[in-house]
């Protein structure tokens, strides 16, 4: 097979494995109701753990917590946080993407090879247990259509174990190290900007009171609405992206032959001077309007767009959103003692994504600060 060849498989296959994947996140729940149970469900999870600690580091439950909701798709069931082979899977997956960005491409491979034995054990678990009549989660739909395939005689299709085992790594890489790097930037931000988080929790009081927040209430929400776009605007967790180009074009001038890696800056978007009155500070305000209505921004882009954006935005969208609120609702996010706002460090840790520099904060109950 030429090179030609090879690329035009390699393509179709992406797109099947993607297509797949889309169509089974929409039927398991995606943006639906029972998707936003398993979310506050697994919220209550997460206060129960910040309500244990008091000055921590926010990396591992929010990871934890993160992981679980993908965890629940994939597999069709959440982990305990003492669970000891998935701390290690979701800590691991955790260093890899953090070594993505860096020059180590010794141990990157070395933790790839032991995380992805790992997905192998628990996809070779599912697969002894499956039951065609009953899918649990992503794993067993793909294992299913496998069989119904070569059942009717189709050997040489795109569901083989390889390209399972590549799709589980890239819905727990797209959908794990984004959304907890941006939800842990949101805390760090809201403890730096002690009037910002007085403002969202005055408004989630004011429309939610003390019952669960549901994803409905948002559009009644519009300045944390506001500030979780500004937290994704300005943490800017995944400023370049790295794609082929689907066919020959021309762009600006330059030719760019099929095939071709482009890399698109996310960031010149999120961070462009003519689009963001201040690009480059924390401001909820850049999507209120005057009236303090939610304003949506055309340069908001932190998901990519056209056919190669994230396949998760809907999910991810919620979880920020139910997380965000959940935990607002019951703590105020302080630094630790000693350490004023100004110091917190807003520094980025790249990698794959780029993620809050370590540190730690104090969640106290408003339940006791009342």
């Amino acid at each position: 097979m030429n090179d030609k060849n090879l690329v035009v498989k390699g393509q179709n296959s992406w797109k099947e494995m993607r297509q797949f994947a889309l169509t089974n996140l929409k039927q398991s729940g995606m943006g639906k109701r029972e998707n936003e149970e398993r979310i506050i469900e697994e919220s209550q999870y997460l206060i129960d753990v910040f309500e244990l600690s008091k000055a921590f580091d926010t990396t591992q439950p929010v990871s934890y917590a993160v992981s679980n909701i993908i965890c629940s798709f994939v597999y069709g069931n959440r982990f305990d946080y003492d669970d000891q082979n998935f701390r290690s899977a979701v800590d691991q997956a955790k260093k890899n993407t953090q070594l993505m960005g860096s020059p180590s491409l010794h141990q990157l491979m070395k933790g790839s090879f032991a995380n992805r034995k790992k997905m192998t054990e628990l996809i070779k678990g599912l697969q002894e247990t499956l039951n065609p009549q009953m899918c649990r989660g992503f794993v067993d739909c793909f294992l299913v259509r496998k069989t119904q395939l070569e059942a009717s005689g189709n050997m040489n299709s795109h569901y083989y174990e390889d390209n399972l085992l590549v799709s589980v790594v890239n819905l727990f890489t797209a959908g794990t190290d984004t959304t907890s790097s941006t939800l842990r930037y949101g805390l760090l931000l809201m403890a730096k900007y002690p009037e910002i988080q007085d403002q969202v929790q005055v408004e989630l009081a004011s429309v939610v009171g003390s019952r669960q927040v549901r994803v409905e209430d948002r559009k009644n929400l519009p300045y944390t609405d506001a500030v979780i776009h500004e937290i994704q605007r300005f943490a800017n967790v995944t400023p370049v992206l790295v794609h082929c180009a689907s066919r020959d074009v021309t762009f600006q001038g330059y030719f760019i032959k099929k095939g071709t890696p482009v890399a698109i800056l996310l960031s010149s978007a999120l961070q462009d001077e003519d689009e963001w009155e201040k690009a480059y500070t924390f401001n909820p305000g850049h999507f209120l309007d005057k009236e303090g209505n939610f304003r949506k921004r055309d340069a908001f882009l932190p998901f990519s767009t056209g056919s190669r954006s994230c396949v998760g935005e809907g999910l991810a969208k919620m979880e920020l959103f139910l997380f965000f609120t959940s935990l607002l609702q019951h703590f105020c996010f302080t630094p630790p003692p000693g350490v004023t706002e100004d110091e917190l460090d807003l520094t980025a840790v790249v990698g794959f994504a780029l993620s809050p520099s370590p540190h730690e904060l104090c969640a106290i109950s408003r339940s006791d600060k009342d």
